[in-house]
């Protein structure tokens, strides 16, 4: 059955699309089994990450009130694999790759506005959204989000200084580390121990960091801007309701300056969900809660059907 019947009819939906968002092919999954659901588009962390492989792990329980769509961004999942960018990726850019995405659902599903969601870097390109387009949104969820991301980076590097002050060979390369990155490989070190201190051995290993200065030739100039966003400066107010969720064991951005931007930020519905047993992967690490969380916000007659 063509996908538009399956619009008019309300009826499920299984399917990927390949729509034209800033010049390229890029991949959309939607996942309903009804269409009049409201949309919540997921926007992946990263940059160069997807969500879409391993979606259904944190999605079971929202399936039932959400028009779920992934997005592959481009250079990252399947649009890497179906067509690289033709040109270096920038902020700007995969803004309004966003901003297209969103109006390519509001015309595929018939939907004035939709949920947005965004997992750590997502939220750059979600509180661009917030910022220019509320009158897209229903409202918006913020995953571990980026907020003053310098800052964040500066504190990291703090904490793995005093957790590794004993290892001779981090406290060398954590040492050597400046801000803003001069190198790619000042930013390896810092996310090298970073994830080693998770638990994460292979940080370490020469594949690691082979696959991570790979990386980095897409990445790192996009994450150069990253570090100059300050939303405490920029973005004081916002005009849709906005939901943060912040895991407590987060260090790769700061809990601490999340919450503090949160009770600064005025917004005409807000809250703060902060889980205990999280760390930077919220959805991975408690993705009941996750979900339950994202579906208590929502209005009593969305709720209730």
């Amino acid at each position: 059955m063509p996908f538009s019947a399956c619009k008019a009819q309300a009826l499920a939906i299984d399917t990927l699309l390949t729509p034209d968002i800033g010049g390229i092919k890029q991949f959309v999954e939607i996942k309903t089994d009804d269409s009049k659901k409201p949309v919540l588009l997921f926007l992946s962390g990263g940059p160069g990450s997807s969500m879409m492989k391993n979606a259904d792990a944190f999605t079971a329980i929202l399936k039932n009130r959400f028009t779920l769509v992934q997005w592959d961004q481009r250079d990252a999942g399947k649009t890497l694999k179906l067509n690289p960018s033709p040109s270096q990726p920038s902020v700007a850019q995969m803004e309004q790759d966003t901003y297209q995405v969103i109006t390519f659902l509001q015309k595929e599903l018939k939907q004035e506005k939709i949920y947005l969601l965004g997992s750590s870097w997502g939220n750059v390109l979600g509180f661009h959204i917030v910022k220019q387009h509320p009158e897209l949104l229903h409202a918006y969820f913020a995953v571990n989000p980026v907020i003053s991301q310098l800052a964040s980076e500066k504190e990291l590097l703090k904490t793995l200084k005093v957790h590794f002050k004993d290892n001779a060979v981090a406290s060398q390369e954590l040492g050597s580390i400046t801000f803003p990155f001069t190198s790619d490989e000042s930013m390896f070190y810092l996310r090298k121990w970073l994830f080693y201190k998770d638990g994460k051995e292979f940080a370490t290993s020469e594949g690691f960091k082979t696959g991570f200065l790979q990386w980095s030739k897409t990445w790192s100039p996009v994450w150069n801007e990253v570090m100059n966003i300050d939303l405490p400066k920029t973005l004081q107010s916002v005009d849709c309701p906005v939901y943060f969720f912040v895991g407590k064991n987060d260090i790769q951005t700061s809990t601490r300056i999340t919450q503090d931007y949160f009770e600064q930020l005025q917004a005409p519905r807000k809250g703060l969900f902060l889980f205990e047993q999280s760390g930077h992967q919220i959805h991975q690490d408690e993705p009941e809660k996750f979900q339950r969380s994202i579906i208590g916000t929502l209005p009593a007659p969305i709720a209730s059907r």
